[in-house]
């Protein structure tokens, strides 16, 4: 007797389990649920408002006069809640640099936090 049926897994079973989160996993954007990071689209309205909202907090931190030029790229990680690392390109006095902003955001309690915001060196 095999060791798989001996258990009462079957390769039936297990080819409708790997189908089964395969097709949730999909259903779900891609998205991953384990918390691992996800590349996000930076063109989103939603990732682009996550990246305004970092500039706009790392003023208010650090008495700055940034604006967003644009979302270079992203990721996501699902936690309790959702943590994006995003590359924005912020311009201070036509001086524009590349930042690595970290938001972790909980939307259904309209709960936002700027875990980090650093320069990125060339």
């Amino acid at each position: 007797m095999a060791a798989g049926l001996y258990l009462g897994i079957t390769w039936t079973n297990t080819l409708s389990l790997l189908l089964s989160s395969f097709f949730l996993h999909t259903a779900h954007g891609g998205r991953a649920r384990d918390g691992g990071w996800q590349d996000v689209n930076p063109k989103d309205p939603h990732i682009v408002e996550i990246g305004r909202y970092a500039v706009d907090e790392h003023n208010k931190e650090a008495n700055k006069s940034m604006k967003l030029k644009s979302v270079v790229k992203g990721e996501s990680q699902v936690v309790a809640g959702v943590n994006y690392r995003l590359i924005v390109a912020a311009a201070h006095l036509k001086n524009v640099h590349n930042y690595q902003a970290v938001v972790y955001e909980r939307a259904w309690e309209g709960f936002r936090n700027l875990t980090s915001f650093r320069l990125l060196l060339a």
